[in-house]
């Protein structure tokens, strides 16, 4: 946290050093000391410090000034500080009118020069003030702030950018937070500028896109060499492995990720079977742990980035990035998981982002308090949501169109949602259709799939968990995969009749090895993968022993 500031204000400069002289003397540990000669300019230091969200603990000012009186000056200095200790410095013919002063502004006290000895005269009074402002002093969020409307679905992709990078943010609602409407006056920002980010230097942004945001908080979205050894695209479980071994078994190692490190795993709210972890850890948890690790071996990270194609030449790999860039490398691990199905209903995409959202549950945890909340899918996934989500929603309803969660769920999970008693099952239940009001959902259609009757639900917010998409389409290359899109590997590769077309060594694929030699598929992607967050990051490692053997090959 900042330091707060004890600002100084006298035309005087003699008069001015001195007391700057005392102030630093007595307080510079716990506070930061400011002064000026100049009233006017004194007010835009505070304009410009308000934006800063620096914090004023006590003026200290001169009554006689040429530009203003210390009174006129306190007072338009308490419009951006009102909490701030305010003290005037007076002759002994300025106490009338700092008695004054006492309604007019509020004042907490008027020193009559000189102070010295200020031990004696100065030092023991602003002691008390800055006691009294400390025990009163409620400290602002420092850091990240998101202002916008709730349901506008750029604020949701903001929220979960900023959250999936793991960076703190205070979330404030235009139409509900005070503290936004007073940024908003501040900034002069209008309707069009939403969402607006304010970050700790006091910076605004005006509805930016990802990369320009990605680049003022310092995310690195331009490679910094050619030539890789391997190269990983997808920063799940699997990819942030694959790094992990790739950095610390000496080989240059670039890992490229979309949008946020830690894939769905990193959404979720707790992950309980994961080995060596008894008490569980959130998905962020694991993925901050994972991402300073790979960084420590050295490897280069680039976020947010996305790459559109990947072609071959002369051994060599070739990746395209949308912004245009091309890196070369020697060896590519595609680790890029899977995306939630999307929800064939009617009104869903009119919704999606303000108050229908795919995954992402953590995000949004804190806009369902005391809500109406459903969930679609049986999966892990939408247990851990429905158990973290019953922590604020008023009723939490699991839609499914089984009978049960038996066969889709580990049973940890069941146990826990039996035993929470705002968490209700819907068997035999599909979404039909969304309806809102202003742009966000207010309700749902629910139909029963046994006796086929529908009925229309209160519903605040959906949360979608359905099947397991690859996110495969960008691939150009001649990659095999199965009817469902999932990237085939190794021995699986020689059922396939265009094989031997495009496979032109003398040994068989390695075991993770796509049918396009030194390009490799690990986790969710993969044909054939566990979909478990243990059996990913044993794939990630196991890709980088296939890597180096490659590259001997070389």
């Amino acid at each position: 946290m900042k330091k707060p500031i004890i600002f100084a204000l006298d035309d005087d400069p003699q008069v001015l050093r001195a007391v700057t002289r005392d102030l630093k003397s007595k307080y510079r540990k716990e506070y930061r000391i400011m002064s000026t000669e100049s009233a006017n300019d004194a007010l835009e230091a505070l304009a410009d410090l308000k934006k800063k969200n620096e914090v004023i603990a006590l003026f200290l000012v001169d009554q006689r000034m040429p530009e203003m009186l210390g009174v006129e000056f306190l007072q338009q200095a308490k419009k951006l500080f009102p909490n701030a200790k305010k003290v005037l410095l007076t002759a002994y013919s300025d106490t009338e009118a700092a008695i004054k002063a006492i309604n007019d502004v509020q004042l907490d006290y008027y020193l009559t020069k000189p102070w010295s000895p200020p031990e004696e005269k100065l030092f023991p009074t602003l002691n008390d003030l800055l006691d009294t402002w400390l025990v009163n002093f409620q400290p602002e969020f420092d850091g990240i702030k998101v202002i916008g409307y709730q349901y506008a679905p750029k604020s949701h992709d903001i929220k979960d950018f900023l959250s999936g990078n793991l960076f703190p943010f205070q979330w404030l609602d235009v139409e509900t937070s005070n503290k936004a409407k007073e940024i908003i006056e501040l900034h002069d920002l209008t309707a069009k500028d939403f969402p607006v980010i304010s970050l700790q230097d006091g910076n605004c942004y005006k509805n930016p896109d990802i990369i320009e945001l990605a680049t003022a908080l310092g995310l690195n979205a331009h490679p910094k060499d050619n030539l890789y050894d391997v190269a990983i695209i997808g920063a799940g479980p699997s990819g942030l492995a694959a790094a992990v071994y790739g950095g610390s078994e000496g080989l240059k190692t670039l890992l490229i990720e979309k949008h946020a490190p830690g894939g769905q795993a990193g959404t979720s709210s707790r992950i309980e079977n994961y080995l060596g972890f008894p008490n569980g850890l959130s998905g962020q948890e694991l993925t901050h742990r994972a991402i300073t690790q790979a960084k420590r071996f050295g490897i280069e990270f680039l976020s947010p980035q996305e790459v559109t194609s990947i072609t071959e030449k002369d051994g060599y790999k070739s990746i395209s990035l949308a912004n245009g860039a091309c890196i070369s490398t020697k060896s590519v691990v595609i680790t890029t998981g899977v995306n939630y199905r999307k929800l064939e209903a009617e009104g869903i995409d009119n919704y999606t982002g303000a108050g229908i959202y795919y995954g992402s549950s953590m995000t949004e945890a804190q806009a369902c308090s005391n809500k109406e909340v459903y969930i679609v899918g049986g999966g892990n996934s939408a247990g851990q949501s429905a158990v973290y989500l019953s922590k604020f929603a008023k009723n939490v309803y699991i839609t499914i169109r089984k009978k049960d969660l038996t066969s889709s769920m580990s049973s940890y999970l069941i146990d826990q949602i039996d035993a929470i008693d705002n968490i209700t099952l819907l068997g035999h239940t599909n979404v039909t259709k969304a309806l809102g009001e202003n742009d966000r959902l207010t309700s749902l259609e629910i139909s029963n799939s046994i006796n086929g009757e529908s009925k229309i639900v209160d519903a605040d917010a959906l949360f979608i968990f359905i099947g397991a998409k690859p996110y495969t389409d960008w691939l150009e290359l001649d990659i095999i995969k199965n009817e469902r899109g999932f990237i085939e590997t190794g021995r699986d590769l020689s059922r396939y009749d265009n094989f031997k077309k495009v496979w032109k060594k003398d040994r068989e694929p390695f075991l993770l090895e796509t049918c396009s030699p030194g390009i490799f598929a690990s986790g969710d992607v993969r044909a054939g993968a566990m979909n478990r967050v243990a059996s990913a990051v044993g794939e990630g490692a196991m890709a980088i022993k296939f890597v180096h053997e490659y590259l001997a090959e070389m």
